[in-house]
């Protein structure tokens, strides 16, 4: 059978995410083996998949009666439709805030892995069902995506 690449991880030590962390709020992280740069990672992590594209657009219609983004704010620096907060050589922190959440993704490089790790601050009950009902689609579309960066990695050739 399939053995995948990607696998559940602990936030990277030094990301940034640990700043905003506070008890409550949702983590999820998810790494692979990979050598690339954290901007050439979140660029294909953000380079969403059709089926994707079809789950954020049934997202939009779903959520507009609620006053929700569906492009994400106005920045001169994004990644996807997510504004970039925060880039160096080894991280990648990008997201927004919203009138039920707050969240961001960070794209982490380092030891030879690149880790995708989500975090979101719920304001209140929408925030909550917003979360739990989006979840598993998060889990896969995030895996995918991990799993896209693997295939783009370019290991050295054995000596």
């Amino acid at each position: 059978m399939f053995k995948s690449l990607v696998s559940r991880s602990a936030l990277p030590t030094s990301s940034l995410l640990h700043n905003r962390l506070k008890s409550g709020d949702f983590l999820d992280c998810f790494s692979v083996p990979s050598d690339l740069p954290p901007r050439q990672a979140a660029e294909i992590i953000t380079a969403f998949p059709s089926w994707a594209i079809a789950l954020v657009r049934l997202r939009g219609l779903l959520v507009a009666p609620f006053g929700l983004s569906n492009t994400g704010p106005d920045a001169a620096d994004k990644v996807g439709i997510f504004p970039v907060e925060h880039e160096d050589e080894t991280e990648v922190i990008a997201g927004f805030n919203d009138r039920h959440l707050d969240f961001r993704v960070s794209v982490h490089s380092e030891g030879g892995r690149i880790s995708l790790a989500t975090w979101v601050h719920r304001h209140n009950l929408g925030g909550r069902l917003y979360l739990a009902a989006i979840l598993p689609f998060h889990i896969l579309i995030a895996r995918n995506a991990l799993a896209r960066v693997s295939r783009a990695t370019r290991w050295p050739e054995p000596a």
